[in-house]
């Protein structure tokens, strides 16, 4: 069995079951189904630092090459700067990145020619995947690919000549560069506003920075790095920088929704679209005038953009729990115009939070205090089938069980089953069971004043869901 597999961020599994025939056959479905921009028969190709990305990327091409596309290699650059060059072109793209996902696991992120595929693009993916023929699906011999080294400097220049030149002077920020194929650039470019920018923990080899649910390793590094209080803010990304993490002057890693929150009120959003995991500060103190939340993955809070959109809504913007940031309209940043970009960002929500710690005059954990949004945990149960975890949600959905299962830990005040059970219980707290899109695990998510009353619910939750499947 292939561990190939669609989840909320495009095509993922083992490196040694993507090399090769694999990557060469899911391109070549890819090609056969996507439609064709104003770019014409182009598709331009990405990739982060994993040691097995320029082998696939070369690959994508020579599939690029068979199906009748000029391949555009782009190198090493961020997916939103990837993107952002197919969206300029009218082109199709390819990504090939693990985002966050250990070296020996790697991926392949689809885009059309007018932004991220959608859950229909992916199943016309697979049904052309089934037409491609074995004799069709051998890679070919390499086909050099068009150089286009242009496209990370448009996107550098995209925030570079938006945000005010001295919008971070003073602050002391720690890039922690790691493995992220953002981590130059994100050092040149928050030097660029003023600030005095140190990097830090550079690595040759890759490290699988998830900004959600973070390693014990990461969060000690980072910690001992703020312990002698020589940094106002920590930032950095995942390996292929569309999910941003950032941690105050005391190494607290501040929550991605919590940057969204900020981000989207430095730009003066009045709708904003996030998953079901995101927390209901949004609704409670944001500010905004219209909060619609989704299933979790970048397809459908994209889809959500797009319908609020289609409703009249002035200004929107969707973000993710891991960070991810989606500009859904063009926003006016000091008097200049930053594009819409409905794709999954880093860069952007960094330098906002970090401008709106500058303009507020005051430190990242005092603003983040200010918002009053409370405190989250997540965790999960590995190795738990879909079939399991399946017939444990929907036992959930049924009233009776549901309020006997959750009896003693509160009263049940709302149910949102839009991607497995999110229950808002009484004194605000709320507990959420899905199973996850990229693995075989039951997730729960929990929602609490303090970081304790959140972990030791996420806790009774597992132990309580093992139960009940067992």
């Amino acid at each position: 069995m292939s561990s190939l597999k669609f989840g909320t961020s495009g095509l993922r599994g083992l490196v040694t079951d993507l090399v090769g025939r694999p990557s060469y056959r899911y391109a070549c479905a890819f090609f056969r189904s996507v439609p064709t921009g104003e770019g014409g028969r182009a598709v331009v190709i990405g990739r982060d630092l994993r040691d097995s990305s320029p082998g696939i990327a070369a690959t994508v091409a020579a599939a690029a090459a068979a199906c009748g596309f000029e391949a555009i290699d782009c190198g090493a650059l961020p997916t939103p700067a990837l993107a952002l060059e197919a969206t300029r072109r009218g082109a199709p793209a390819v990504m090939v990145t693990g985002s966050h996902i250990p070296e020996d696991r790697n991926g392949l992120k689809f885009y059309r020619p007018d932004g991220e595929i959608t859950k229909a693009d992916e199943a016309a993916i697979l049904a052309a995947l089934a037409e491609v023929a074995d004799a069709d699906a051998a890679p070919a011999s390499p086909v050099p690919a068009t150089q286009e080294p242009g496209a990370i400097e448009r996107y550098r220049r995209r925030y570079g000549e938006t945000f005010a030149p001295e919008i971070l002077k003073g602050l002391r920020v720690a890039v922690y560069q790691q493995s992220s194929v953002a981590r130059d650039l994100l050092t040149d470019l928050l030097g660029q506003f003023g600030a005095q920018v140190t990097p830090i923990g550079r690595s040759q080899t890759f490290v699988p920075i998830d900004t959600e649910a973070h390693r014990p390793e990461d969060i000690a590094f980072i910690r001992e790095a703020m312990a002698a209080g020589a940094f106002d803010a920590l930032v950095t990304t995942d390996g292929d920088a569309d999910r941003p993490l950032i941690a105050d002057g005391a190494g607290r890693i501040v929550r991605g929704d919590v940057l969204g929150l900020i981000t989207a009120r430095f730009l003066g959003a009045d709708t904003v679209v996030v998953p079901v995991t995101a927390g209901s500060a949004l609704e409670h103190s944001g500010g905004f005038t219209r909060v619609v939340r989704t299933k979790v993955g970048s397809p459908f809070v994209i889809a959500g953009m797009e319908q609020a959109i289609g409703a009249g809504a002035r200004s929107v913007v969707g973000f993710e729990a891991n960070g991810g940031f989606l500009l859904g309209s063009d926003v006016a940043i000091g008097g200049k115009v930053l594009p819409a970009l409905p794709t999954r960002d880093a860069m952007l929500p960094i330098l906002a939070t970090l401008a709106a710690v500058q303009t507020a005059g005051t430190s990242l954990a005092e603003l983040v205090l200010s918002l009053d949004a409370g405190e989250m945990a997540s965790d999960r149960l590995p190795n738990t089938p879909s079939e399991r975890s399946g017939a444990f949600l929907d036992r959930l959905r049924d009233e009776a069980f549901r309020t006997e299962f959750l009896r003693s830990i509160g009263s049940v005040r709302s149910v949102d089953q839009q991607d497995g059970i999110r229950v808002e219980l009484d004194s605000g707290r709320t507990i959420h069971f899905r199973a996850s899109g990229n693995a075989p695990e039951l997730r729960c998510y929990a929602e609490a004043k303090s970081a304790q009353a959140a972990q030791d619910l996420v806790q009774w939750g597992l132990t309580a869901a093992a139960a009940a499947m067992s």
